[in-house]
């Protein structure tokens, strides 16, 4: 079998049979975003706790590639610190961007390394990843009391 082929099979099987679908019970960060070129929809839940991401669920709707990715995005954030969560945001940055990367830890993730042959797919694959981003900014800044400041 081949690398791409394993790929796609790798793609469909968390398109398929998502990890952690479905919205958390209690106090949550909570964003959503779309993309609105192709219509994928997202919204990430996570539950941190101790600077920590102790649960990170998902709701959306959309393509293989953005499902995909916010179900091994979820999967892989989980017990991750918030600086480990955003290295992990920045690995997956640099491998969409065709740019060097170290290795991931969840290697499902190396399945969406494909991706960057369509350009017009990156947002898709990235979309998951940037609702993290935002959802660990809205953390800090809820723990800083919500003030402005740095």
């Amino acid at each position: 079998m081949q690398l791409d082929e394993l790929y796609r099979q790798v793609i469909m099987d968390h398109y398929k049979t998502p990890r952690n679908r479905g919205m958390l019970d209690g106090e949550a960060v909570s964003v959503q975003l779309n993309n609105p070129t192709c219509g994928d929809r997202i919204e990430l839940q996570m539950f941190i706790e101790d600077g920590k991401v102790k649960q990170a669920r998902f709701e959306g709707e959309g393509c293989s590639i953005s499902m995909s990715s916010a179900s091994m995005m979820t999967d892989a954030i989980k017990g991750k610190t918030l600086e480990e969560a955003l290295k992990l945001a920045e690995q997956f940055s640099q491998m969409m961007q065709g740019q060097e990367h170290e290795e991931f830890e969840y290697e499902d993730m190396e399945a969406l390394s494909g991706v960057t042959k369509f350009p017009a797919r990156i947002k898709c694959a990235t979309l998951a990843w940037n609702a993290l981003r935002k959802g660990i900014v809205q953390s800090k800044h809820e723990l800083d009391g919500g003030s402005n400041e740095s």
